[in-house]
């Protein structure tokens, strides 16, 4: 299914000890670290439309001076310095050169959104900076021949729709697909993903029909989908629209089994404004752990969540999933830097996110493993999926990973 000060800058707010490791790394690729400190940095939108995105940076600051708190890895700590582009794809190139230029950084990590990072992915890779686990969903971004530097994290759109296809057909092998989506490479993905399992069935067994996000409503799209009487839909859209989706399904009364997209998966935000009871037996997918579901109150990455999130960042919400998604990544990051082993070179920082084999972070659901290597960008390919039960969302089934 995952938010400065006035200058925009939280350079040093953060502090993270990572190792002296035993071991030897190479001076002319030591750009941003010393003895004593490694620089990270990132852009993200602490202004501006989505502006509430920001608290994934601050979240992941706040965990890098708890990190720091305990003591690191002995006496090496990160510098995370956050620059707000507003979500505007001009800044983003302004403060992303700053970054890389004037600040030195050592390598990039969490930079958020499809459109900033689309400005710099370029830039960024021909500088050979390591473009690290993106709040961004999108197939692209795991494009490893064109963008080695560039990694995304979270299972993507295409993932997704690649799932939704696997089990509608595990449950009826004649299933039909009616794929309502915004054009967009999010919706674009979700077609693809439909495709990638169909296969040369596509065009006999599926219809996609689009919408723009500027379209008021998706009502004539949804009318011209369920004339196809096709017995499965993909809502692979964002929050207004599958919302939207939702209540015309209903209206229709038509009884498709009914995907919705991870990302628009909110009860608060998405649910309720449909009408819980129009969304009764909806599915959509998670990674991670809930911590709104009663069933985690005592798991111990939940606890330890909680706890940190009291201590170090009291100011966010612990249910906001954005902030929850902030920590499970930063989790990784430390990962792959403790794999580093004494060699902190952009090259081997950029080995290691490559050569992730079989992590269990504790924030992820049981069974869900990180794995990367030099031809997979794709950290997270597993998901299992969820079905909305009138209140709340019930996990159920194996977990299922995308079609390769």
């Amino acid at each position: 299914m995952t938010q400065p000060s006035r200058r925009h800058v939280l350079g040093g707010m953060a502090a993270l000890c990572v190792a002296p490791f035993p071991g030897k790394a190479f001076a002319n690729d030591l750009t941003g670290v010393t003895d004593s400190e490694i620089v990270i940095g990132t852009t993200t939108s602490l202004s501006g439309p989505v502006s509430a995105l920001g608290t994934q940076a601050r979240c992941q600051a706040a965990y890098f001076r708890m990190i720091n708190d305990q003591g690191g890895v002995a006496g090496r700590k990160i510098r995370f310095i956050i620059y707000d582009d507003g979500f505007s794809p001009p800044k983003t190139v302004e403060q992303t050169r700053r970054l890389i230029e004037n600040d030195r950084v050592s390598f990039l990590f969490g930079m958020l959104g499809t459109a900033p990072n689309s400005a710099v992915v370029k830039y960024i890779n021909q500088k050979k900076v390591p473009h690290l686990f993106l709040a961004v969903n999108g197939n692209k971004w795991g494009d490893y021949k064109n963008h080695p530097w560039t990694m995304g994290f979270a299972p993507n759109a295409r993932i997704e729709a690649q799932v939704y296809t696997k089990y509608a057909l595990q449950q009826n092998p004649e299933a039909t697909f009616a794929v309502l989506y915004q054009n967009d490479d999010l919706g674009k993905d979700y077609v693809a993903g439909v495709r990638d399992v169909l296969k040369d069935r596509f065009e006999t067994r599926a219809r996609a029909i689009s919408h723009e996000v500027t379209d008021p409503t998706i009502d004539s799209q949804l009318v011209a989908l369920r004339a196809t009487g096709a017995n499965v839909l993909l809502s692979g859209t964002t929050a207004k629209f599958v919302a939207q989706s939702i209540r015309k399904v209903h209206e229709l009364q038509w009884k498709p089994m009914h995907f919705m997209a991870n990302g628009a998966a909110s009860i608060k935000g998405v649910i309720n404004p449909a009408g819980p009871e129009r969304a009764l037996g909806v599915i959509s997918c998670g990674y991670m752990k809930d911590v709104a579901d009663p069933v985690w109150s005592q798991d111990g990455a939940i606890v330890d969540y909680i706890a940190f999130m009291k201590k170090y960042f009291p100011e966010g919400d612990p249910l906001e999933g954005y902030n929850q998604y902030a920590f499970l990544v930063s989790e990784a990051l430390m990962t792959v830097l403790r794999q580093c082993g004494g060699d902190l070179s952009r090259e081997n920082i950029m080995k290691q996110a490559t050569n992730l084999k079989d992590v269990a972070l504790p924030m992820l659901l049981p069974g869900i493993r990180v794995n990367t290597s030099p031809t997979n960008y794709f950290p997270i390919r597993e998901v299992q999926l969820m079905r909305f039960d009138g209140k709340g969302w019930q996990r159920f089934g194996e977990i299922i990973e995308g079609a390769g």
